[in-house]
């Protein structure tokens, strides 16, 4: 029987719910179990694809694509769409549990209410008054229970977004107390995440906000198990026997999650104070043996959550241009990215992001080490952009260019370099004369915008003696993409590739430029359509993304 762990948030959003649920999955992952996790966002979308990062953070994109179609007509597209953008809370299980999840593990509100209506109007329920309880929530409780049961897992964690309080996630909270009343007692565990403030008035934690959480999470019908407090320093005991009190919760179930260095740690941080096993004695779980891996193995994980911890002497500055530079949840993969390749390479990382449409901004990005050009998509702050790959042209700064930043720097290239002054994206200037990057053919039929992109994994085929090839030392890799647009190949000539300029990978059919670089010897210039950061892991950086921290520390002469 699977055993489930029920993930719930009070007092306010942005407490580091997804951490916590996949350092849960991670504790799980030492002990032997096959774990993973759902993510439930009480949001009306059916999934975050047509979201803005500032409002919501990150879209993270799967392996693989999968169509929702709850009635299963194929030919509707109002009924059917393909889902492979979710939160950003599965990259963080994803570079955590070291496995890939499906997008069905990502369960919205617009899902529910959606295939509910569908349902109604196919004459599903025939007879019946629909309503929230019970047709929502046993769809819910059906979504969960499918996933444990055909995945053969041991422990699914569902994380449940927002607040508790919340009226979008009353039906998810009625679905956990259901569940929590259908199952065993030893099969589920409910784990609060809460806030325990530091009053710097008065030197100390308070526990009040995490009291009035509880009460809201008991009116719903849930008692919590444990405790799990966010707070700027470790929690004493005093602390946890107050809280314990007020919330009837047992001390040693009262867990401290205070302000650490590194992501990383916080499962190790969780071992010792004996959650793990608390949670293992509940669902009468026995440790089993452990392969020896990097992912699953405590001691290696150990030695990777060290390297994160910053004791290295020098310093690589990255300059990171954009349109969402206001909520640094936009770029989640990238940084993680950044991070994972600095560890390994033994330099700490200072990220400056930069805001393209403000005056000066150049100035800044030439104090950089190296530049990271970010993804995308409309016309605000485009020019900007542009500068910014012309500025790495000019003054040889290492540059990688993701999706949206690999287009413009061949914009830029177009422009700077080869003199067609009016080069741009049909994107941003639908009628230009000349559209360096345009519509993939097969994109200008789709009438919605939602899951209708070029989504999910794909082959890429890498040409040998490129820089590209260098740093995956394969011929034939995978990884994600997130497009309608694409560079045109049609302005490659070989004035072009003498001025410098080649492509380095294309799809396996040959018509999708996947990669381009600068073939300057000594220039580290790259553009990758894909999107490299959503496969690095802590323990196993991107390959691009390490490439460009090496270029970076040659650069600075490292």
């Amino acid at each position: 029987m699977t055993k489930y762990v029920f993930v719930t948030g009070g007092v306010m959003s942005g407490i580091g719910k997804g951490v916590t649920t996949a350092s849960i999955g991670k504790i799980f992952q030492f002990r032997g179990f096959r774990v993973s996790a759902i993510k439930i966002d009480p949001y009306l979308n059916v999934d975050p694809g047509t979201l803005n990062p500032i409002e919501h953070g990150e879209c993270f994109i799967t392996d693989e694509a999968w169509m929702f179609n709850p009635t299963n007509d194929q030919n509707n597209p109002y009924v059917s769409t393909k889902i492979a953008e979710l939160d950003q809370d599965f990259g963080t299980y994803e570079r955590f549990l070291g496995d890939f999840i499906h997008p069905s593990h990502n369960i919205t509100s617009g899902q529910i209410y959606f295939e509910t209506i569908l349902r109604e109007r196919k004459g599903d329920y025939l007879g019946k008054t629909v309503q929230i309880i019970p047709h929502c929530t046993n769809m819910i409780k059906e979504r969960i229970v499918r996933i444990a049961k055909s995945e053969d897992l041991d422990v699914l964690i569902i994380e449940c977004g927002g607040t508790v309080g919340d009226v979008e996630s009353i039906i998810f909270l009625e679905a956990f107390r259901q569940l929590k009343l259908e199952l065993p007692t030893n099969d589920t565990v409910l784990i609060h995440v809460t806030v325990v403030p530091y009053s710097k008035a008065v030197g100390e934690l308070k526990s009040k906000p995490t009291q009035h959480s509880v009460k809201a999470l008991q009116s719903a019908g849930l008692q919590p198990d444990f405790l799990i407090c966010r707070s700027e320093i470790p929690m004493g005991k005093e602390i946890k026997r107050k809280i314990s009190l007020f919330s009837n919760v047992q001390p040693q179930f009262v867990i401290s999650n205070p302000d650490i260095q590194s992501i990383y740690s916080l499962p190790l941080i969780f071992e010792e104070q004996k959650l793990g096993d608390l949670i293992s004695d509940i669902f009468d779980l026995k440790p089993r043996l452990v392969e020896f891996s990097s992912v699953n193995n405590y001691s290696e994980w150990k030695k990777t959550a060290q390297l994160f911890i910053n004791k290295n002497i020098n310093t690589v500055k990255i300059g990171m241009p954009g349109k969402y530079t206001d909520n640094k949840d936009s770029y989640v993969s990238i940084n993680e990215a950044l991070k994972h390749a600095c560890a390994h390479e033994q330099v700490n990382l200072e990220i400056v992001f930069i805001n393209v449409e403000k005056e000066g901004f150049q100035e800044n990005l030439k104090e950089c080490d190296g530049i990271l050009l970010t993804p995308g998509f409309g016309t605000r702050g485009i020019e900007g952009m542009i500068s910014s790959a012309e500025i790495a042209m000019d003054e040889k700064i290492p540059y990688l260019g993701i999706c949206f930043g690999a287009q413009l720097f061949y914009v830029a290239f177009m422009r700077h370099i080869m003199g067609i002054k009016n080069a741009h994206s049909t994107e941003i200037e639908p009628n230009t004369p000349n559209p360096a990057v345009s519509m993939m053919d097969e994109q200008h039929k789709i009438v919605n915008l939602g899951g209708t992109m070029r989504l999910g994994a794909h082959k890429i085929v890498i040409k040998e003696d490129t820089k590209l090839f260098k740093a995956y030392n394969q011929k034939e890799i995978r990884e994600r993409f997130r497009h309608r647009f694409h560079i045109n190949e049609n302005y490659m000539t070989s004035e072009t590739e003498h001025k410098g300029l080649k492509i380095s990978a294309y799809d396996e059919t040959g018509k999708i430029v996947n990669a381009i670089e600068l073939s300057d010897p000594d220039h580290w210039m790259l553009g990758t359509q894909f999107h490299p950061e959503f496969t690095s892991r802590p323990y196993r950086p991107s390959p691009i993304y390490l490439a460009f921290i090496k270029a970076i520390k040659k650069y600075k002469n490292l």
